[in-house]
């Protein structure tokens, strides 16, 4: 029988690894708010330029 793999399976093999550290602190953050907030004033913004253009 043959030896059990004791890698990180399938996703090591198949190349998906991250490549950032968490606990960086020289690492560009936002706030998930932030990105929330501003997606829904671009969304109102376009949808404000749709009605009058």
């Amino acid at each position: 029988m043959a030896a059990k793999n004791s890698g990180r399976g399938l996703s090591s093999s198949a190349g998906l690894v991250t490549y950032y550290d968490a606990d960086d602190r020289k690492a560009f953050h936002i706030k998930p708010t932030v990105v929330l907030v501003a997606t829904g004033v671009i969304g109102l913004i376009v949808y404000l330029l749709n009605l009058f253009i």
